[in-house]
């Protein structure tokens, strides 16, 4: 019969691989669709879908070099989410009957996956572009809501994972 401690362990790397397949799947359909994508982000950089004569205009970036690096940048940044996620999945995955002080050293790999993830999808997501380029004004290119959800989940997993694990059941 399997313990609670190692259903626990379970249920964290299960929360750690279904993100790190959420991220490597954003990263590919941004590599495979890639025009889809950059047009949100062309759009949001340009601010031509915000409020006519707002104040904020002046942020706009209008330079197409610019939308591309940003979007690779978001690209890359979703991919080293999923391989970081990835590793830590597996190493605890392979600590997963070891003692608790080893399987919560092991959880370096998930967290820092976990923290660039937030990073993009709360800073990247919301910060830069919700609240930096106005894209909380735009009806078409707004994907403040979509972020949240995603930041949400990612912070949710990453309390749960950062929760110390133990020996005794």
């Amino acid at each position: 019969m399997v313990g609670t401690m190692v259903l626990i362990r379970l249920a964290k790397v299960a929360m750690i691989a279904s993100l790190a397949a959420y991220a490597f799947i954003v990263a590919y359909d941004n590599i495979i669709d890639y025009q889809s994508n950059y047009e949100f982000v062309r759009h949001v950089l340009s601010m031509d879908t915000t409020f006519p004569g707002n104040a904020l205009m002046h942020r706009a970036i209008t330079n197409e070099s610019v939308w591309r690096i940003a979007y690779a940048w978001i690209i890359a940044t979703e991919g080293s989410t999923a391989l970081l996620l990835v590793v830590g999945a597996l190493v605890l995955l392979g600590r997963l009957g070891a003692p608790a002080a080893a399987f919560n050293r092991s959880k370096v790999w998930a967290v820092a996956g976990l923290t660039v993830g937030f990073g993009l999808w709360f800073f990247g997501f919301m910060v830069i572009a919700g609240e930096y380029f106005a894209m909380w004004q735009s009806k078409v290119w707004n994907g403040q809501d979509a972020a949240f959800r995603i930041a949400t989940v990612i912070l949710g997993v990453l309390i749960f994972v950062s929760l110390p694990d133990s020996d005794r059941e």
